[in-house]
């Protein structure tokens, strides 16, 4: 009975195959949005947690500026004003010496300056720092070293650089031993720095070049603050009370009263993938919500062509009640259709998803993860718009009189 009701149901699509697709399109468009918004929300989410297990998941993360500063965006996350001098290399040994659930921690300058060799001229982003950010940081030397301790207390001009750099600068020349400027200023290159591909807001970290702090303060850009501190707790469960220590030992170093806010904000990294998880969760939820639309214009679709239907076939209604067929089975019947027109449409919105995918996967910094519960989720969801929406007309059908639906030309 099901097989025979599918059957029909298909041969009644196959007959008008330019309307069948048109009213799928709906559907089509719905599920293929949902499935691959999802795939981009699940992804980023992937993605984001790729990147901190790159660089420690117990790391926190101190910057100048408190978190309302820090929501103005960039700038405001390296700390503007009174408070973009708030952080020093002296906060960094307070508390190394102080902190008990912090394993080490380390100063930290980024910038951007122009890197040349030769003929060859790159912009790059310069991260300086103690001897002690190849640990903390997770920097993985590919060639070389990384500066020493001496390094840092000499302000020596030595140099890391990385991979995007080296192609830059470099194309197949070993860059080992060679002196690069920047900003005007010579620096041998010690080391090279493994690939570490993209971040989680898509910034090549292989288009850098590391130096020591204190060779950036002094001999670079002049100054005595520091933009950044990297921690790192003594272990995963720690790093929320890490951090809450963190915070009380700079609230002495900085003399804050009880009443005074932070001029630095604390954050692990934890709270970084949580806000993150937050926002594509959001993002998803937001483009699901409109990919919804498209599924109940599908589900209107579905309605308006099965009542057609119902119209063109009249006939047919009466001849099959005149031999036997009940109203549940005309019920039956229209339903089926209507279900497989929308199941069909949702396969066919999958297969536009993962393509779109696979497209973004491939030519875009963005990362799509395909998994079974969104494909499940649309597919479920669909089934039900087509249920819903094919009630009427199959209601409509089967309550036709069949005297009436004999008469009917």
């Amino acid at each position: 009975m099901i097989r025979e009701s599918i059957k029909i149901a298909f041969q009644s699509l196959s007959s008008n195959k330019l309307r069948a697709f048109l009213t799928m399109l709906g559907i089509i468009i719905g599920v293929g949005a949902v499935v691959a918004m999802m795939s981009i929300g699940y992804g980023a989410q992937e993605s984001v947690l790729s990147s901190v297990q790159d660089i420690g998941s117990n790391l926190i993360i101190i910057v100048p500026g408190n978190r309302d500063e820090q929501q103005r965006g960039f700038e405001g996350m390296l700390g503007e004003d009174k408070d973009r001098e708030a952080l020093s290399v002296d906060d960094v040994e307070k508390i190394e010496s102080q902190a008990k659930l912090i394993s080490g921690a380390a100063p930290a300058i980024l910038n951007s300056s122009v890197a040349s060799y030769l003929n060859k001229t790159s912009k790059a982003t310069i991260y300086a720092s103690s001897h002690k950010a190849e640990t903390i940081y997770n920097f993985e030397i590919d060639r070389g070293r990384f500066y020493t301790e001496s390094d840092v207390k000499n302000a020596a001009n030595v140099a890391l650089v990385g991979q995007t750099v080296i192609k830059k600068l470099f194309g197949k020349i070993d860059p080992i031993g060679k002196i690069i400027k920047i900003d005007g200023k010579n620096f041998t290159i010690i080391g090279t720095i493994k690939s570490k591909g993209t971040d989680q807001f898509g910034n090549d970290q292989d288009n850098s070049v590391t130096i020591p702090i204190t060779t950036a303060q002094q001999k670079l850009y002049g100054i005595d603050y520091i933009n950044m501190i990297i921690a790192q707790s003594t272990s995963e469960d720690t790093i929320n009370e890490a951090s809450d220590e963190v915070e009380r030992i700079l609230r002495r170093a900085h003399y804050l009263t009880s009443g005074e806010s932070n001029d630095f904000t604390v954050q692990n990294q934890t709270q970084l993938v949580d806000i993150l998880g937050t926002i594509t969760g959001i993002f998803t939820i937001t483009i699901s919500s409109i990919a919804g639309i498209a599924l109940l214009v599908g589900g209107i679709g579905i309605m308006n062509i099965m009542l057609v239907s119902v119209t063109e076939r009249t006939r047919e209604i009466g001849i099959r009640k005149a031999v036997g067929a009940k109203n549940k089975d005309i019920l039956f019947q229209f339903l089926i259709e209507s279900v497989v027109l929308s199941i069909t449409g949702g396969i066919l919105g999958i297969v536009f998803a993962l393509a779109v995918s696979l497209i973004l996967n491939r030519f875009t910094i963005l990362a799509t993860s395909i998994t079974p519960f969104p494909i499940i989720l649309a597919l479920t969801f669909s089934t039900i718009v087509g249920l819903f929406f094919g009630i009427y007309p199959a209601m409509r059908a089967a309550r036709l009189n069949p005297i009436e639906a004999l008469r009917h030309e």
